[in-house]
């Protein structure tokens, strides 16, 4: 089949060439219209218990975790030009396209008693504009004295004062939610310069945004940096421009197949898919590494270049489609995960692995059948005295050492299993950042100073009409927010019973001591106040806390972020406290929010993953079972590949470096790709097999010898590219590189050791006959193909038509 393909290829180059073109054309066209993503990457699926609640809450009281925070720090906050600047500061973010409302102390309400008409007013505690000191002092010492905005508005401790924008839904998971921050930005860094303060900035759109902005910078550096470093190590190992710019032609074209394709799923740039572009250049490499290596050799045995080029194709074509098959195998994993972001990236990953090599496979053959044939000079890699001594002593090690072999491999399986047994599970909202970033930074500030952002809602359903407002009820609520209050990683709640509180210190004439729930025989005079109360066209009181039929509200809590570990211990700790307060049998109460959509979202991607993981294995086993037809080899071939990933998940343990999403994804692409080199080794063993007669030994040695090379030069290449990311702001990026990385280092030397000590050792219990056979026709060394035989064979098969046509 393989020389079938080689023929067709070599024989209609002008055709393909025109038709690859026109496919790049358009993909360049589509490739323009990719956007970012600026949507919660949702982690859960729709029928998950915690994803229905989510659900549910959304759509009794609408959106939570869209609101935007700053805060500034400072003692003399209460100066008449600086509040009245703050004042206006709040203004302008409200007349911005996209903001719905700006809350902050400047910009609060109070509840006055109107006894006359025995009712409660609202108003405005301060004016658009504070005319003098002594009038700021005394409404500042007002708003202060009202505890319903300590914790959330204010920190008088750290004279820390925040202020807070909901941004509009429609805004928020939209492109133009980016220019609407840049907007903020903009109105309060003028702020901060005019009075010298430090304003800190976080909320999740305004992380979000921060974040889909450095993916993007990250994206086009990784692409250009990924490019430079395969380039610079392709030319060492080459020594020519021509192959070096044929090579990035390739991956070059992938990446924009690739761009192009996501365009066309209708997929957006998310933090992996992101990565893409870069890794297809880094894996794509080696396909033209072992395409060329191949010709070279070929070219010297016999210095016939059409010949050369076919047997390129023809004698490693089918090893080369498996290692892409495999490796697009790891990626393709991911698809079968229920997390959206997961099944983009393992979609697009695994198909457009296939693209580059079927890209290599035609444009490498075609490309240098039209270049003059390589000479001498382009020739003396294959000669490198370097690697010709590495893979000389590789082989005395397998031949003679391979007692030391098998000691080294069981010691690190024990060191291995150790390690394996330290690591820890976890993730955090921002644990990608490193600790010195500005966003982890204010996020940490928040945390100190205003009890986190993190949204954390509890929903309490009471089954009956206007049952939130029961005092049984409210009592239950409060003991809820006192027992939650109690734990430093969760804030106060803002609810219903905050609200009762604000009005009972209204009812008494704002003392401070009555900030606390109505008793039985003033909560039914209150409530009057409240129905005759006139609040105004901005000011809701109810609303905000309680549905429509007062039957179900909310308490809004915000937490730290503390971790998917603590946060599941957290979880239990407020359900046992709902548990007990709430009767099941008068109350349904949801614990929901981002913060527990998060948490729980993490912890079913690491699972899938798991899952997608052992999928990879049996998959990637399959293929190379259907390959080599036996399952002796097929378990041989696995332990040099598995062996690396225990390494590399003792590191894990060794080093502190947890389990999650960024990096359990390290262990399904590394093995796709580093059994590339298994395959490639046990497809030449195979081959040459039947060339000794069946020589274990000598078939052992000149693949060895023959694939040494390529595997080396591949794996320089994939260590080096995947290094890149070391690079990146992101940890689960940076964990992924160099994790990845080291996998593919160490797999390289346990498939050039380990794998041919083994075949050695257990000699003809693992060779058996079905492996001797190879899958394909082993072809004749001597049959020479010329280029104008190809040309002449096509002319007829053209008249051999038009005769039978005729006829």
């Amino acid at each position: 089949m393989w020389n079938r393909i080689a023929g067709l290829i070599l024989r209609n180059r002008i055709l393909l060439l025109v038709v690859v073109g026109l496919v790049t054309s358009f993909m360049a066209y589509k490739a323009q219209f990719v956007e970012m993503s600026y949507t919660y990457a949702a982690l859960l699926p729709d029928d998950d218990p915690a994803s229905i609640e989510y659900e549910k809450f959304k759509n009794t009281f609408g959106q939570e975790g869209n609101m935007m925070f700053f805060a500034v720090q400072d003692p003399d906050f209460y100066e008449l030009d600086k509040f009245n600047d703050w004042i206006a500061l709040g203004d302008s973010l409200n007349s911005l396209d996209g903001i719905d409302a700006v809350v902050s102390i400047a910009h609060t309400w109070n509840i006055n008693k109107n006894k006359k008409q025995k009712r409660f007013e609202f108003g405005t505690i301060f004016p658009h504009k504070v005319k003098t000191q002594a009038e700021l002092d005394s409404l500042a010492a007002i708003a202060e004295a009202l505890p319903f905005y300590h914790g959330s508005l204010i920190n008088k401790e750290s004279n820390t004062y925040l202020m807070g924008i909901t941004v509009n839904a429609k805004i928020i998971n939209s492109k133009a939610r980016e220019p609407m921050v840049a907007k903020v930005r903009e109105i309060t860094d003028a702020f901060t310069e005019k009075y010298g303060l430090n304003m800190k900035y976080s909320g999740l759109p305004y992380i979000r945004v921060v974040t889909a902005q450095m993916i993007k910078g990250e994206m086009n550096m990784f692409i250009y940096l990924s490019l430079l470093v395969t380039a610079v190590i392709l030319f060492m190992f080459f020594r020519s421009f021509k192959v070096v710019f044929f090579c990035m032609l390739v991956v070059g074209l992938s990446v924009i197949w690739a761009v192009g394709s996501m365009v066309l799923f209708d997929y957006k740039i998310t933090l992996l898919t992101a990565m893409l572009p870069p890794l297809l250049v880094v894996i794509g490499i080696p396909n033209s590494v072992f395409l060329i290596n191949k010709y070279h050799g070929e070219y010297i045995r016999h210095n016939n270049k059409i010949k050369a080029l076919q047997r390129v194709v023809a004698k490693i074509g089918n090893a080369t489609f498996l290692t892409n098959l495999t490796t697009a195998s790891g990626f393709a994993t991911f698809i079968v995960t229920s997390s959206q972001i997961l099944k983009e990236f393992g979609v697009i990953a695994a198909l457009n692995i296939m693209v580059v090599f079927v890209l290599s496979l035609l444009l490498i053959p075609i490309i240098f059948s039209f270049l003059a044939p390589p000479d001498q000079k382009a020739t003396k890699h294959l000669d490198n005295k370097m690697t010709v001594w590495f893979v000389g002593k590789l082989e005395k090690i397998v031949l003679s050492h391979r007692s030391l072999v098998y000691a080294v491999a069981i010691t690190l399986l024990v060191l291995g299993g150790y390690g394996i047994s330290k690591i820890k599970s976890t993730g955090y909202m921002v644990d990608d950042l490193p600790h010195d970033n500005e966003i982890y930074q204010d996020l940490k500030f928040f945390e100190n100073n205003m009890d986190g952002i993190m949204p954390l809602e509890v929903m309490v359903e009471t089954r009956k009409k206007a049952g939130v407002l029961k005092t049984s009820t409210l009592k239950r609520l409060n003991k809820l927010n006192d027992s939650l209050r109690a734990y430093p990683e969760i804030s106060g709640s803002v609810s219903v019973v905050e609200a009762a509180k604000f009005a009972n210190q209204a009812y008494f004439n704002g003392k401070e001591k009555y900030y606390k729930l109505p008793s039985n025989q003033t909560k039914d005079i209150i409530l009057s106040y409240l129905a005759k109360a006139e609040t105004g066209a901005d000011s809701k009181v109810l609303e905000t806390f309680v549905d429509s039929t007062q039957s179900i509200t909310r308490m809004s809590f915000r937490m730290k972020d503390i971790g998917t570990t603590r946060m599941a211990e957290m979880e239990k700790t407020i359900l046992g406290h709902v548990n007990e307060i709430f009767p099941k049998d008068k109350y349904t109460v949801h614990v929901t929010g981002s913060s527990i959509v998060f948490f729980k979202g993490t912890q079913y991607l690491i699972k899938n993953l798991f899952l997608s993981l052992a999928l990879a294995i049996f998959l990637i086993a399959s293929f190379m079972a259907w390959m080599f037809s036996s399952k002796r080899m097929v378990m041989v071939a696995l332990i040099p590949n598995l062996l690396p990933l225990i390494v590399t998940a003792a590191l894990m343990g060794y080093f502190g470096i947890p389990i999650k999403a960024s990096t359990i994804l390290v262990f399904s692409i590394a093995f796709g790709i580093s059994v590339d080199d298994t395959i490639h080794y046990l497809a030449k063993y195979r081959q040459e097999l039947k060339a000794t007669n069946w020589s274990i030994r000598s078939s052992v040695v000149l693949a060895l010898r023959e694939t040494g090379q390529s595997m080396m030069y591949t794996s320089i290449i994939l260590f080096f590219g995947f290094s890149i990311f070391a690079l990146s702001e992101f940890g689960g990026t940076v964990s992924l590189g160099v994790l990845v990385s080291i996998t593919l280092l160490s797999a390289m030397l346990s498939n050039l050791v380990l794998l041919p000590s083994l075949l050695l050792t257990l000699e003809k219990a693992i060779t058996n006959r079905s492996f001797k056979e190879p899958l394909l026709q082993i072809f004749d060394e001597e049959e020479d193909i010329e280029l104008g035989d190809l040309r002449i064979a096509v002319i007829e098969n053209k008249e051999e038509e038009k005769e039978s046509a005729a006829s």
